[in-house]
């Protein structure tokens, strides 16, 4: 599905989110900064627009890991032309089974892909063995308004507008009827804070962002 609607990918992004997703990894990245981290890993990538933006940190390097690999082509072009391919290198993977030895990275980061791990609780798993001690784990997801009328103008957007408009721009059905299916079901909020906690994270956060439709949950390994 991914492979399908990558050439469309950052298009629809930026236009079903009015380019809030921007603002939303730039408060993740500030968050981070006082870590200073070196080595950074950003899972399930996508056209590594989380990785580019972890350049702000200044590291020495930035590793970015997904799946699918014409998401990753369309990130290799945007990272070439930033003449960022020192620094950022992005490589096919499994999220859930991560091919990094055991601390290897200062931070992690992950934009809007934690909800398609198959194994949830196996992927955060796996995250939490290559981070380093002391090392931070940076989420952002959607998340599900509460508070009236957002709750209800997002619902409807997202059931029924986003959903239109990918179909028509992607040329994929099922792309853009999965994103609302799989907001729904994702465990968001104090579950995923708890589920963090579960497999190992501490000082765990959540941060609510734009009246509740992004949140950013915070993880140290101890």
């Amino acid at each position: 599905m991914f492979d399908n609607i990558a050439g469309r990918y950052d298009f629809l992004n930026h236009l079903l989110s009015i380019n809030i997703d921007k603002l939303w990894r730039k408060k993740a990245i500030k968050i981070l900064r006082p870590k200073k981290p070196e080595y950074i890993l950003d899972v399930a990538t996508g056209t590594a627009d989380f990785a580019i933006e972890c350049v702000a940190l200044n590291p020495k390097e930035i590793i970015g890991i997904d799946l699918s690999a014409k998401m990753l082509a369309v990130g290799k072009v945007k990272v070439s032309d930033k003449n960022l391919e020192d620094l950022i290198a992005l490589e096919k993977g499994d999220s859930e089974n991560l091919p990094y030895k055991d601390n290897r990275f200062d931070a992690i980061t992950v934009g809007f892909g934690v909800r398609n791990f198959e194994n949830l609780k196996k992927g955060l798993s796996e995250m939490l063995r290559v981070l380093k001690p002391g090392g931070t784990l940076a989420v952002l997801e959607f998340s599900k308004p509460r508070v009236f009328p957002v709750k209800q103008l997002f619902s409807f957007y997202f059931h029924y507008v986003c959903p239109l408009i990918g179909k028509v721009f992607s040329k994929d059905d099922r792309a853009y009827t999965y994103l609302p299916e799989s907001v729904e079901s994702f465990p968001e909020g104090a579950v995923f804070a708890s589920i963090l906690e579960e497999v190992g994270f501490k000082a765990v956060q959540c941060k609510s962002l734009t009246f509740g439709i992004s949140s950013i949950y915070i993880g140290e390994k101890p």
